[in-house]
């Protein structure tokens, strides 16, 4: 697979770089163009492939493994996670909406009325 055409075109000097290898890879994922089980680059091979530095690739896969997007397999590689991607990060996000919901005192009922009110602002 062509890395440098699915995530390294047009790269834009107003957004961060590793935030522009993130989005992209996460778009790649969700549009199945790599689908669960791909193995990716090695951190090394695919900034030489898009001509960036190291610690900004490794910054993008950092934060996609944290999301649950690619999963690290040891000396096996990184790979796109089996589950689904916008599963992981709601997950994630609901696990610590409910823990700071917890830390003021809130209950389910209270803390849903929260919920819905964000859901009417957006």
């Amino acid at each position: 697979m062509d890395f440098t055409e699915l995530l390294g075109a047009d790269m834009r000097p107003d957004a961060p770089l590793f935030e522009q290898v993130r989005t992209r890879m996460i778009a790649a994922v969700r549009d199945g163009v790599l689908p669960p089980g791909t193995r990716l680059p090695t951190v090394r091979d695919l900034a030489g492939q898009l001509g960036l530095a190291v610690n900004t690739v490794a910054r993008a896969y950092r934060e996609l493994e944290a999301a649950g997007i690619v999963e690290t397999r040891g000396r096996l590689g990184t790979f796109v996670a089996s589950s689904d991607p916008v599963d992981a990060a709601m997950t994630e996000a609901a696990g610590a909406f409910v823990a700071a919901a917890r830390a003021v005192g809130l209950g389910k009922a209270d803390a849903l009325r929260y919920l819905d009110a964000a859901f009417g602002t957006l």
